[in-house]
């Protein structure tokens, strides 16, 4: 571990206030060291932290937390908050089983003023507080940290429009990494702003054309002008970017101020405390480098997003997701069915909503760039926007977590559902998906997706049950969702093939006695594991909707009892399906629904969850057995 000394004194930001300004950048440094390691050992979110360790020292330092708030938006770059906040010594517990979340939770610690892990959430936040703030009496200060990326979500600009039109004291920090400007004019925003730079390049290029030739007579002089040119065109474009920031915001209700270098961080500082001092909304522009002090970071921060580890030699590792594998995961089952199915039909469209990588789409773009669209953090647009390139002919297949498609439920109904139009939602992460916890669980779609009028939905149980099911859904004139799980499944080899199967019907996977499991998606295998032991029937009902009711009624009549399992919320999903069917047939018969409870699930080894759950093969065992013990 490398020695901290400033760092080891802080074990809340009273305590970093306690420093000189002028050790902050020495602080920052050792913060920098100490992220690099534990996330090294743990894994984590990487680059945007190391980007955001300067702002983060800044805010608490000048903000007195907690009483005032930061609302941190999706928090990948909440690491060194956490740090800073008294959490240090358990950042090996870092998005483990019973550690640290890895996003803000307001249950962990009173520094985290808002829960979150989707994106676009904080400027809505922190108006709520500033205006409850302002109803209370209270001087105290609310801030939302929201990175560009989230910037082009429509919530964060219905929250921008909102507080533009109140009088409540707001700070929205923008923090824009897309972008990297040098310390020397990273602090000069009034001069970016300006004509000046504009100018000076109109002048230099004048100059350029009038001694170009004694230039190419000086050795070195016509290579240091064009140096020169090069670093003025930069701050002319920095400058028109300023001015074009500072007529957005402002149009929005807020006083601009920036753009400032983030990684500045005594400058940061006199910037923050003249910003707490003002009264109304506020935009401060911060610039800052995703991966900041960590070169390979630094250089692609897209492939640093996340890491699992960085070994001592410093080279770092992906998260095993994205390692080769010997048997391939359901995302990249999912993008090499994409490729072959779009080389086969000039009609398919992919949409992504900044989710490239991962939801498998790398490939796609690069063989099929006219017909891949990377909408941004836009869930909603990218559904509406399927629904109307599907109105003109097109096939579109959205590509979207489990999680993100919560955020587009209005447009898959209205937009999508209603008009019957033939989009097919890849929905991937469905289930536990492990050390992001509950905000990225995919715990409800079986729930939600089933009760919307002219919807299929499927859930394979395997690798090749996925491409099955996917070529079948692609293939039916209606809106469909096949949902698969994160990560690898039973291994089961994979076709190349393009074929389907009739919707709506489910298949018998094992014969057995007594009881009968009615199993959907990833829960088959475990449901087969049991079946084995117990000598039971195992379905494995492939469609969740239409449900194979037929199926459903030949089980309930030749067994004692039923059994259904599911990676989904019990409440409304596969399992309440069942139970319709059987009521609709009259059929009474003792029925165990496996499923996810009304609960919060928690963050860690998925493996460990499921068995917390009840939905591990192990524990499904003891439940059924202790269920069937009743019956007798």
């Amino acid at each position: 571990m490398n020695p901290s000394p400033l760092l080891d004194l802080i074990d809340s930001p009273q305590d970093l206030r306690r420093l000189d300004k002028k050790q902050l950048p020495r602080l920052a440094g050792e913060l920098r060291a100490f992220l690099l390691e534990s996330v090294g050992q743990t894994g984590g979110h990487f680059a945007s932290n190391l980007g955001a360790v300067e702002l983060t020292i800044a805010l608490h330092y000048v903000y007195d937390t907690p009483e005032d708030k930061l609302v941190w938006d999706v928090g990948h770059q909440s690491y060194p908050h956490k740090i800073l906040t008294g959490r240090k010594n358990q950042m090996h517990t870092m998005r483990q089983y019973g550690g640290l979340a890895g996003f803000p939770k307001r249950c962990e610690s009173e520094y985290d003023a808002f829960g979150v892990g989707h994106s676009s959430t904080s400027i809505g936040a922190a108006l709520g507080m500033a205006a409850a703030d302002k109803l209370l009496g209270s001087d105290r200060r609310s801030v939302a940290i929201i990175g560009d990326g989230a910037m082009t979500a429509g919530q964060a600009f219905e929250a921008l429009n909102c507080a533009g039109d109140m009088d409540v004291d707001l700070l929205v920090v923008l923090n824009d990494n897309e972008m990297s400007i040098s310390p020397n004019v990273g602090a000069l925003p009034k001069y970016l702003a300006s004509n000046v730079v504009r100018d000076m390049h109109g002048l230099l290029s004048t100059v350029k054309a009038q001694t170009g030739k004694v230039l190419d007579k000086i050795p070195g002089a016509m290579e240091l002008a064009q140096k020169v040119e090069h670093k003025i065109k930069t701050l002319a474009e920095e400058a028109e970017h300023a001015k074009q920031s500072l007529s957005l915001f402002e149009n929005f209700g807020f006083r601009y101020t920036g753009p400032v270098d983030g990684h500045n961080v005594e400058n940061l500082v006199d910037v923050l405390k003249d910003l707490r001092s003002r009264k109304g909304p506020q935009l401060l522009h911060v610039i800052t480098k995703k991966g900041n002090g960590y070169k390979l970071a630094e250089n692609d921060p897209v492939k640093y997003h996340a890491v699992a580890n960085l070994p001592k030699e410093g080279a770092a590792q992906m998260p095993s997701e994205n390692k080769p594998a010997a048997k391939p995961t359901y995302t990249q089952v999912f993008g090499k069915w994409l490729c072959d199915r779009a080389a086969a039909d000039e009609r398919l469209i992919a949409i992504t909503p900044a989710m490239r990588e991962g939801s498998g789409l790398v490939e796609f773009e690069q063989r099929f760039p006219d017909r891949y669209f990377d909408v941004g953090i836009a869930e909603q647009h990218a559904v509406t926007f399927a629904g109307g390139l599907a109105c003109e002919g097109m096939k579109p297949v959205v590509a979207i977590y489990s999680t993100f498609l919560q955020r587009a439920y209005d447009q898959l109904v209205h937009d999508i559902a209603l008009q019957n139009l033939p989009v097919l939602f890849a929905v991937d992460r469905a289930g536990i998906v492990g050390a992001d916890g509950p905000t990225h669980a995919g715990l409800y779609d079986l729930s939600f997706l089933r009760c919307i009028p002219n919807m299929i939905v499927a859930a394979p149980s395997d690798e090749n049950e996925c491409r099955l099911l996917l070529s079948t859904c692609y293939q039916a004139d209606a809106p469909a969702a096949v949902r698969y799980p994160r990560g690898t499944g039973t291994g089961a080899p994979v076709s190349d093939g393009m074929e389907t199967v009739e919707i709506g019907k489910g298949i018998i996977r094992r014969e057995g006695e007594k009881t009968a499991f009615i199993a959907f998606g990833s829960m088959v295998a475990p449901a087969l594991a049991v079946a084995e032991k117990l000598n039971a029937t195992v379905a494995d009902m492939r469609f969740v909707k239409p449900i194979d009711e037929e199926l459903i009624v030949r089980l309930a009549r030749s067994h004692d009892r039923i059994v259904t399992l599911e990676e989904n919320a019990e409440q409304g999903g596969a399992g309440s399906a069942v139970l319709e069917v059987l009521a609709k047939h009259g059929i009474c018969k003792p029925v165990l629904l496996l499923g996810v409870a009304d609960t919060v699930t928690g963050h860690g080894d998925p493996k460990k969850l499921l068995d917390d759950l009840g939905l591990s093969a192990e524990a499904v065992e003891r439940r059924v057995n202790g269920w069937s013990a009743r019956q007798v």
